[in-house]
């Protein structure tokens, strides 16, 4: 397939400075995992720069393997226990006072890793109490017994990604179900969290399967919206379709709001964690 053409006004920043270097040597100090170089994320130089990181626990290597995602995929390692005490220790050390965390799927752990999340939850709040902390979780299939666990830990966030419109789903994420991650959205919001979800556009995807996704998503209860361009990350991963024009990430803001989302971050550039601090603050203002 011909590759579409990157446009011009779609510019990434490099990183640089002393924030950068130094959220990158404390990463590396503790070996620590973060989904900033795991999925390669283009808001990496920016981010780092600012002195803030996305931690992803539970080891490097997801059991699923979704067509959109650079992180390894296959066979993953045991539970490194020490990484909870580190992950807690570099949050107080970045002085964070916002921090977001996600994971790797382990569908190899019985219950695919929630108990290890609920305790990195006790221990950076333990370590971290005036930091508020948001989490983008795995769907856990929507096994409730398994959310509660995670949710009795009471992170401040709740996110769950859609990624992508109901049609392409089961094209480009592997095990995961539209309709299982609304369910997973409807269950968190029934909890009283403030939920938040993400999707990516490109991928071939049209205005009216995006707006229903909205629909979808708000009458689930969640109330915070991410919207972003799609980059394909290595040749091996599904190609870029189109690449939508700023206007139209500008349209789907306006739309999100009027279908009633509190939030809603939609750019080229825009990720899950993306500015996760300043949404939090203007809702909570």
């Amino acid at each position: 397939m011909e590759r579409v053409k990157k446009p011009e006004w779609l510019k990434i920043k490099l990183g640089g400075g002393k924030g950068y270097f130094h959220t990158q040597k404390l990463i590396h100090d503790n070996s620590l995992n973060t989904i900033c170089v795991s999925g390669k994320c283009p808001n990496l130089g920016h981010c780092w720069s600012m002195g803030t990181a996305t931690f992803m626990i539970l080891g490097d290597i997801c059991t699923r393997s979704c067509k959109f995602c650079a992180t390894k995929s296959g066979r993953p390692l045991p539970l490194d226990e020490s990484e909870i005490g580190k992950v807690a220790d570099s949050i107080q050390k970045m002085n964070l006072r916002y921090c977001v965390i996600t994971s790797v799927d382990r569908d190899d752990l019985a219950d695919q890793g929630a108990n290890y999340w609920a305790r990195m939850i006790n221990e950076v709040k333990r370590r971290n109490p005036n930091t508020k902390l948001e989490v983008l979780i795995p769907d856990f299939d929507a096994k409730t017994e398994l959310l509660d666990i995670v949710f009795e830990a009471k992170p401040d966030v709740l996110s769950h990604n859609m990624e992508t419109v109901k049609r392409l789903t089961s094209q480009i994420r592997s095990r995961a179900r539209y309709d299982r991650s609304l369910e997973v959205q409807k269950y968190a919001a029934s909890k009283g969290f403030f939920t938040k979800s993400g999707i990516m556009l490109g991928l071939g995807e049209t205005e009216e399967e995006v707006i229903e996704l909205m629909h979808d998503l708000r009458d689930s209860g969640c109330q915070l919206l991410t919207i972003g361009q799609y980059l394909q990350p290595t040749l091996k991963h599904i190609p870029v379709k189109e690449y939508i024009h700023p206007d139209q990430f500008a349209k789907y803001k306006t739309l999100g709001l009027e279908i009633g989302f509190k939030f809603v971050e939609s750019g080229p550039l825009v990720r899950s964690s993306y500015m996760a601090e300043t949404t939090f603050n203007q809702i909570i203002q």
